[in-house]
């Protein structure tokens, strides 16, 4: 699946001369955590966030400033929080480096995008307009069909034990000295790993197996001696 599949195309905006205090009730009113900020022709301009207004005068919850950091970066990032803080122009407290995808960037680059810059949802945007945005309630609603797709599946085509054991063997977690059997749906494992972990890996993957239904556990965890 890619950003196009999970995406919401109906997104909220705003223009940068909005008021803060409009921002506050959108996204209040819309039980939403960020909303993009757009031209007249639906550029991309920025990104307002709950954590842009969470750093306020009005509610005595602005930035402090430290004389040091002053002294060894300048005045310039007081003045930046003194923005933040005091604006009433969405323009003026908007992120304007917004971390953005195209329609068909894959699920796993927008995970690694959140996970890296640490933020809640990335615009898809077309030749810089906006068209829709992606955030970790999509990717969880994505999950939820996957789910039910498995769950179908597994009851269509059973796996074959080979591609079953072939399927397992290129985990590079696999111990190698475990076997599993699948007889009509019961599967049956037995052999020694090293660490509950790897017998908790082997357990999920051959529960994640079309056509399992239950699972006989008998590996050993036994930390089994090197030779050096």
């Amino acid at each position: 699946m890619n950003a196009a599949d999970v995406m919401v195309t109906k997104v909220i905006t705003v223009q940068p001369d909005a008021s803060v205090r409009e921002v506050a009730k959108i996204l209040l009113a819309n039980r939403i955590s960020a909303v993009p900020v757009v031209d007249k022709s639906n550029g991309l301009l920025g990104i307002v966030s709950e954590a842009d207004l969470i750093r306020r005068a009005e509610i005595g919850t602005e930035r402090s400033s430290s004389r040091w950091l002053e002294l060894l970066v300048g005045n310039q990032l007081s003045a930046q929080d003194f923005i933040k803080s005091h604006a009433r122009r969405v323009a003026d407290v908007m992120t304007r480096d917004v971390i953005t995808v195209t329609a068909g960037a894959s699920l796993s680059e927008i995970v690694h995008l959140l996970e890296k810059h640490r933020i809640k949802r990335v615009p898809v945007v077309d030749k810089g307009k906006i068209i829709g945005i992606v955030g970790r309630a999509n990717l969880l609603q994505a999950l939820l069909r996957s789910q039910q797709d498995i769950s179908g599946e597994r009851l269509k085509a059973p796996v074959s034990q080979a591609d079953m054991v072939t399927k397992l063997e290129a985990e590079p977690w696999w111990p190698g000295n475990v076997n599993v059997i699948i007889n009509d749906g019961a599967a049956q494992l037995w052999g020694i790993v090293e660490a509950q972990v790897q017998k908790d890996a082997i357990r999920v993957a051959v529960e994640s197996i079309p056509g399992v239904r239950t699972i006989s556990n008998e590996i050993s965890v036994h930390r089994i001696p090197r030779a050096y």
